[in-house]
């Protein structure tokens, strides 16, 4: 397994993940994948024998993003990593990559001095897999928003880097 940083070449497999995923997440198309690449901070895939497996999308404070949940965060944080999306191959569940990634995540916020991960996961539709992955990463909730056009409710989540 290898971390790095996505490249264009990786658009196709993301996208893929992205539709597999959808119903957690919102949904992408190639155009949106580029604006959003363009303005993140921190867009690493995870590849085995150069398959695409895995990807984390995070944004830094001042990105030019529309999310309703970055929003919030920006309105409350002078200074944050913004976990947008994460996602990993169903075949590859299982196998320590959410970790993988999210340990990528807070060693980038370490590294560049940043205070805060923000993210959030479903509470209505439930998550609870989410909620016991984010709660043993430290965070903790710090609000909930309706989103989705009222079909969602969410928990905003926080975890301070030491």
């Amino acid at each position: 397994m290898h971390l790095r940083p996505a490249v264009r070449t990786d658009h196709d497999a993301i996208l893929a993940l992205n539709e597999a995923s959808v119903h957690f997440l919102s949904p992408l198309d190639l155009a949106r994948l580029r604006a959003l690449d363009a303005e993140a901070a921190w867009h690493q895939v995870i590849e085995r024998e150069g398959e695409v497996l895995g990807f984390v999308l995070a944004f830094r404070e001042g990105a030019h993003y529309d999310s309703l949940n970055y929003r919030w965060f920006s309105e409350r944080y002078a200074r944050f990593l913004y976990i947008d999306r994460v996602v990993v191959s169903s075949a590859a569940r299982g196998m320590g990559l959410g970790r993988l990634l999210y340990g990528g995540v807070f060693a980038y916020a370490q590294q560049h001095q940043i205070p805060w991960v923000a993210c959030e996961y479903d509470i209505d539709p439930p998550n609870p897999a989410s909620a016991r992955f984010h709660t043993a990463f430290g965070f903790s909730e710090v609000g909930r928003q309706v989103v989705a056009d009222g079909k969602k409710r969410v928990s905003l989540q926080a975890a301070k880097i030491a």
